[in-house]
């Protein structure tokens, strides 16, 4: 057995290159190198902790991205972007990559509701004062601002119709730095404007004497009573050929895998579960779609994906949602259109002048919407079983209304709500005398979600979560969780800028600690 510390690792390694039966050994290990955990991984090894970085997904350089569907979808998202609920009912879209998720976001950032936060303290007694500062601090290393340039025609027809109908509309804020303005944020920015966990931490990190490794897919914990003392990872050689077996040793484990895996690494590693709260309320923001088709071009694919939303809708009862708007690119186009054959090749070759918006259902606030349960499948690889409330359908298909009112008021000719029952409705009287004849039922429903939350919640109860108000394991005493499988509920607007604020925080909260 042939052990090296961190120190030793003067730059980022392939798991696949280390020799058999190799052990690493570090302070802290940090598992997922999305926001949570590279910010967390950034600001112990400044603090002088031997850090070592481990990420399932591949290493890059900007230059290594080329703006094409073909090769970040297989090479950059957790199962090449075709990971979906265990019914297989709604598509979810994961990073899988150096810097997680945030590498192939579409760079919106929100700060969360202090609504949201304030039902957390109350339903789950968990505090986090001096998150404020801490988003403000992130804000500014990730050059959060409101979009100013003038936004796409595909973000034109969300404030058009909305402003024509008397709806609230606002701008978006979005962590990109000097912007060539794209398009194509979601397959890993080529200019390295965006400001994401590699662009903005990785450097500072590496000059601290963090180490990295990546192609390293943590498959279990060693627990010793209370305590983890390491971590297996396997490092594929090709995608999806394990290889030999790495050990990890460290003093502090922090699990930054996301909502998703990192539940399915405590449920095979069988950490400590007394009450069954691990991988239960997971959330989604499950999303639902609709198309307009227009006679002049959109070119949904050019330009800042998001830069405008509408929350007239976030706060309806029982289920609110946010309306935003996605790129539109060939591949997730063709995948996503409803129909077969001349139906949808017919659309495909209007593919300019296709305009959509999708609508974000805020989840996990009330019974309406419970979320789901991530399980382990045969293989013991996590799956994510979201069951679709009577709720849920009620609003997906007010959705479809509210968004059909908005592209028809900003002329567009013709709306197609993403549906496989569903035509392509030239009045939007034919589209809500049409809406309740199509099935609530998946698959001919298509759903997606780009935006896992919970699983692993934050709580002052044992019995209501499974980590403290610091993310810290309940049962375990070196064991930290710091992303998205934290947070109590879902939060009715995008993720990661709280990801990374909320990371920063209970770092520093966890550098007391350690310190102390």
């Amino acid at each position: 057995m042939i052990t090296i510390g961190v120190e030793e690792l003067k730059k980022p390694i392939d798991a696949g290159d280390l020799a058999r039966g190799m052990k690493l050994n570090a302070d802290v290990v940090v598992i997922g190198s999305g926001p949570g955990g590279m910010v967390a991984a950034e600001r112990l090894a400044r603090a002088g902790l031997r850090v070592l970085l481990v990420e399932e997904g591949p290493y890059y350089r900007t230059q290594d991205l080329k703006m094409l569907e073909s090769q970040a979808y297989p090479q950059f998202y957790q199962d090449s972007a075709a990971r979906r609920t265990q019914d297989k009912g709604i598509k979810i879209l994961q990073g899988r990559v150096l810097g997680g998720s945030s590498t192939v976001n579409w760079a919106t950032c929100f700060r969360p509701p202090q609504s949201v936060l304030d039902h957390w303290a109350k339903e789950f007694g968990v505090s986090l004062e001096g998150l404020t500062p801490v988003l403000e601090q992130m804000e500014q290393r990730l050059e959060v601002r409101e979009w100013e340039t003038t936004p796409n025609r595909n973000n034109q027809v969300l404030e058009v119709g909305c402003t024509k109908l008397g709806y609230h509309w606002g701008k978006i804020k979005r962590n990109v730095g000097p912007c060539l303005n794209l398009g194509y944020c979601g397959l890993g920015c080529p200019v390295g404007a965006k400001k994401d966990a590699r662009q903005a931490f990785l450097a500072d990190f590496a000059a601290a004497g963090g180490g990295l490794l990546y192609n390293a897919r943590a498959q279990e914990f060693t627990l010793q009573g209370d305590r983890l003392t390491g971590v297996t990872c396997i490092h594929p050689k090709n995608p999806g050929l394990a290889g030999e077996a790495i050990e990890v040793e460290a003093k502090t484990f922090i699990l930054a895998a996301g909502a998703i895996n990192g539940p399915g690494l405590q449920m095979r590693s069988n950490l400590p579960d007394p009450y069954r709260t691990l991988g239960k309320r997971t959330f989604l923001h499950p999303v639902n779609i609709s198309g307009g088709l227009f006679k002049e071009p959109i070119r949904a694919f050019e330009g800042a994906p998001q830069t405008r939303y509408s929350d007239q809708f976030l706060a309806n009862r029982p289920i609110g949602f946010k309306l935003e708007v996605p790129p539109v690119h060939p591949v997730l186009t063709a995948s996503s259109l409803p129909g077969l054959g001349q139906g949808h090749r017919a659309l495909m070759k209007r593919f300019d002048q296709i305009q959509v918006l999708l609508a974000l259902h805020h989840d996990g606030m009330s019974d309406a919407a419970p979320g789901g349960r991530v399980v382990l499948d045969s293989a013991l690889q996590p799956v994510l079983d979201y069951p679709i409330t009577p709720q849920l359908w009620s609003s997906f298909w007010k959705a479809y209304e509210v968004m059909a009112e908005i592209q028809f008021a900003a002329g567009a000719e013709a709306v197609l709500p993403l549906h496989e029952q569903a035509g392509v409705y030239r009045g939007l009287q034919a589209l809500k005398a049409a809406l309740p004849g199509l099935d609530r039922e998946i698959f001919k429903t298509k759903l997606a979600s780009a935006h896992v939350m919970g699983g692993a919640g934050m709580s002052k109860d044992p019995a209501q979560g499974v980590v403290d108000g610091n993310g810290k394991h309940h049962q375990l005493d070196n064991l930290y969780v710091f992303d998205g499988s934290i947070l109590p509920t879902s939060l009715g607007v995008n993720p990661q800028l709280t990801l990374f604020g909320l990371s920063a925080l209970l770092s520093e909260r966890l550098l007391a600690k350690l310190k102390g």
